[in-house]
C-alpha cells in the first residue's frame, strides 16, 4: 500500500545531513572548492567535465551574487568557481543582466553558458524552495549543495518544480556530494530531483542523497524524447521515493553502488527502448525495483552483483513489466570508461558515510573495508567543537540514560532479514544474554501495543563484543522515517516522536555485533 510522502517525511525532518560513519578510506580535497578525485563516469566522456577549474574564485552568499559572477566574467566561457555559503532563496535571488549571462529571478538560471562549478563551502550551501537549472549550457560541476523543497504549484515556485533541472542541449554535468529532497509527491506541488529532458547528455550524479519525494527523477521528458543518455549515477542514496529512480525513456545509463530504500512503488524504469546497466546496487525494502512500468514501450537492462532484500514485485501485465523476482539481463552495455565496484553487500554503509552534502566529500576506494577518517585530517570537525561526538564533556555513551527503560515489558521482534539468537534478548534487562544476526548486518526491533514517545535509545553491546558495531539506522518502523544515524553503539538522541515500534538497523559492522539491550527512553 501506497504511504504518502507527507506524511512519512515528519519524523525524518530533523536529519538533512546523515551522520559520517566508519566503512570506507575516506578521501579528502586540499581545500573546500576542490573536486575530490575528478569527475566520475559518462561526465569524463565526450571531452571530460572540468566545471571552473583554472578559473577565478568568487565567494557568493545570495543567488544575486552567483548571478553577479555569472556575469560579471569576460565571456559566457570563461571559466569560474563559485563558492557558496548560506542560504539562496527568492529574497535573495534577483535577475542578473550581462553579455557573459543569461539569467532569471525565480531560479538560479545556468543558461547558455559553459565551465562553470558551483560548490557549497564553509558551513554549507542550501538552495531552498529554489532550484537549479541548466540549460543550452557545457562543462558544469554542482557539488556539495542542498537543493530543498522546489515547487511547481503553490507558492513560491521554481525551475519547474525540479531541484535540478537540465534541458536542451546540454552536455556534461557532474553533480556530486548533493542532497536533493522535498517535502512530498506532485499532489503537494513538488515534481522531479534530478531531471534531464531535451538532448541532456553526458552526466554524472554520484556520492549524493535524493529523499522525500515523489519522483527521483527522469531522462527523456516522454516516449518520443530519446535524445538523452550517457548518464551514470553511483554511490547514491534514494530513501523515501515513489517512482523514477530513475526513469529512463531510450538512451543508456549505468547505475552502479547505489543504496535504495523505500522505493515505494517503482525504482529504474526502463521504457521506450532505454537500456540501464544495473551493477552491485542494494536494494531494500522497496517495490519494482527495476523493469518497464507504465507503458507498452519496453526498454532493457544488463543486470549483475545486485542485492534485492525485502523486495516486492507486482505481476505482469499490458503496461508492467517487472524485472523481479528473479531479474536477469535482458541486453548488454559496452562502458567506455574505467570504474571499481564495490561489492553490494557492503553498499548501505559506504554510501551512508559518504554520500551528500557536508560530508567532506568523502568518497570510497572500493575495498569496503571499514576504516576512521585521521582524526588528524583538517577538513575533519574541530576537535574542540561542542558538536564532535569526542567532546569531553559530551556524556559517555555508555552511560544508561535517566527515566524508565519503555523496552522492558514490551513485545519484541527482530527483522526477517537476518536470523540470529533471540529478539528477547535484548529486553530482558540481562546483560549476560544477547541478540545477534547471522552476519555483520541486520535489524532488531521493540515494539508495543500503543503508540508510546521515544527520543533516546541506548545500544549496549554484549562482553567481548564492544566496538563491533560501525554504521546504523534507527527508523520509526510503521512510517520507515529515519530518525537517526551514525556509526558505533552507545546513547543516540533524536527529536521524540510516537511511534509503536522503532528499529535499530546496523548496515555495517567490523565482525558479527552482539547486542545486549536495547533500550528505549521518552528522552
Amino acid at each position: 500500500m501506497r504511504r504518502p510522502v507527507a506524511l512519512r517525511l515528519q519524523a525524518a525532518l530533523g536529519t538533512l545531513a546523515l551522520t559520517a560513519a566508519a566503512g570506507v578510506v575516506l578521501t579528502m580535497p586540499e581545500t573546500a572548492s576542490a573536486a575530490a578525485g575528478g569527475a566520475t563516469g559518462y561526465a569524463t566522456q565526450n571531452g571530460g567535465t572540468t566545471g571552473g577549474a583554472g578559473g577565478e574564485t568568487v565567494r557568493a552568499t545570495t543567488g544575486t551574487a552567483i548571478h553577479e559572477a555569472l556575469c560579471g566574467r569576460a565571456s559566457s566561457s570563461t571559466p569560474i568557481v563559485i563558492e557558496v555559503e548560506g542560504t539562496i532563496n527568492h529574497g535573495n535571488t534577483s535577475k542578473v543582466s550581462g553579455d557573459s549571462c543569461n539569467t532569471a529571478a525565480d531560479k538560479i538560471e545556468l543558461k547558455q553558458v559553459s565551465n562553470i562549478t558551483i560548490v557549497g563551502v564553509g558551513s554549507g550551501a542550501v538552495f531552498d524552495q529554489l532550484g537549479i537549472h541548466i540549460r543550452e549550457s557545457s562543462n558544469i560541476v554542482i557539488q556539495n549543495v542542498t537543493v530543498r523543497n522546489v515547487k511547481k504549484s503553490g507558492s513560491p515556485t521554481s525551475n519547474g518544480g525540479d531541484a535540478i533541472g537540465m534541458e536542451s542541449d546540454v552536455r556534461n554535468v557532474w553533480v556530486d556530494h548533493s542532497t536533493l529532497e522535498a517535502s512530498g509527491g506532485e499532489s503537494e506541488g513538488y515534481d522531479g530531483l534530478f531531471d534531464m529532458k531535451d538532448n541532456t547528455q553526458y552526466v554524472t550524479l554520484s556520492y549524493s542523497v535524493l529523499r522525500d519525494s515523489g519522483r527521483g527523477g527522469l531522462i527523456g521528458s516522454s516516449e518520443s524524447d530519446r535524445s538523452n543518455g550517457y548518464v551514470t549515477f553511483h554511490h547514491n542514496l534514494y530513501e523515501n521515493i515513489d517512482s523514477r529512480a530513475p526513469l529512463l525513456r531510450g538512451g543508456v545509463a549505468h547505475m552502479y553502488n547505489n543504496h535504495y530504500v523505500s522505493l515505494n512503488e517503482s525504482g529504474i524504469n526502463s521504457r521506450a527502448g532505454a537500456k540501464a546497466k544495473v551493477d552491485n546496487n542494494y536494494f531494500e525494502d522497496s517495490k519494482d525495483v527495476l523493469g518497464t512500468f507504465y507503458t507498452d514501450q519496453a526498454g532493457t537492462w544488463q543486470v549483475s552483483g545486485n542485492i534485492y532484500d525485502n523486495v516486492t514485485w507486482s505481476e505482469p501485465g499490458e503496461d508492467n513489466n517487472p524485472a523481479g523476482p528473479d531479474p536477469q539481463s535482458t541486453t548488454t552495455v559496452s562502458i567506455p570508461y574505467s570504474y571499481t565496484l564495490d561489492d553490494a553487500s557492503c553498499v548501505p554503509s559506504v554510501v551512508s558515510a559518504t554520500a551528500g552534502a557536508n560530508k567532506g566529500l568523502k568518497v570510497s576506494d572500493g575495498s569496503c573495508t571499514p576504516q576512521t577518517p585521521d582524526p588528524t585530517d583538517p577538513t575533519d570537525p574541530d576537535p574542540t567543537d561542542p558538536t564532535d561526538p569526542t567532546d569531553p564533556s559530551d556524556p559517555d555513551p555508555t552511560d544508561p540514560p535517566s527515566g524508565t527503560n519503555l523496552s522492558i515489558g514490551a513485545g519484541s521482534d527482530g527483522s526477517s532479514k537476518a536470523s540470529g539468537t533471540s529478539y528477547g534478548n535484548v529486553r530482558d534487562g540481562d546483560l549476560g544474554t544477547y541478540w545477534s544476526p547471522a552476519g555483520t548486518t541486520g535489524s532488531v526491533s521493540v515494539k508495543w501495543s500503543s503508540a508510546q514517545t521515544v527520543g533516546k535509545i541506548n545500544i549496549r553491546e554484549a562482553a567481548g563484543s564492544e566496538g563491533t558495531i560501525g554504521s546504523y539506522r534507527v527508523l520509526d518502523h510503521g512510517t520507515g522515517a529515519v530518525l537517526a544515524s551514525g556509526s558505533g553503539a552507545g546513547v543516540i538522541t533524536f527529536s521524540p516522536v510516537s511511534l509503536e515500534k522503532i528499529t535499530f538497523e546496523i548496515t555495517g559492522a567490523s565482525g558479527t555485533p552482539r547486542i545486549a539491550e536495547f533500550e528505549t527512553y521518552a528522552g
